[in-house]
């Protein structure tokens, strides 16, 4: 198993970076596919037309969501996200703990390409 920890930058602010990962139909916006984000911590979630699954475990608004993803197995990934305000916008705390070993690149150019990526577009174009 193995860890991820990045920082990312987007140009928006914190209320608007934490809306893109908790409300299902501005998740649905920037990613072109199916979400399913209840707002209760304990409820299972779905993105990217079920591709990632899981629990959301813990929120505070606008400046932490903590999840566990599911790998298909019995296997349970944690992952954290931080908003902390910064002069450009918001910077994002990322750690993803518990990833497979195979998974793990896979995870990595998720997180830069899918979801980063799609983030930075999607605050582009607002």
């Amino acid at each position: 198993m193995k860890n991820f920890k990045k920082y990312y930058l987007l140009n928006a602010s914190p209320e608007e970076v934490y809306i893109a990962f908790t409300n299902p139909l501005t998740i649905e916006l920037w990613t072109n596919q199916k979400a399913v984000m209840p707002s209760e911590p304990g409820q299972e979630f779905s993105w990217l037309d079920g591709n990632i699954t899981g629990k959301n475990i813990h929120f505070v608004p606008n400046k932490e969501l903590v999840q566990t993803w599911d790998f298909g197995d019995e296997t349970e990934s944690k992952v954290i996200l931080r908003f902390h305000e910064h002069k450009k916008g918001t910077s994002i705390e990322l750690q993803h703990t518990n990833i497979p070993d195979e998974a793990y690149s896979d995870m990595v150019e998720g997180w830069d390409d899918v979801i980063f990526g799609n983030l930075e577009e999607y605050f582009a174009d607002l």
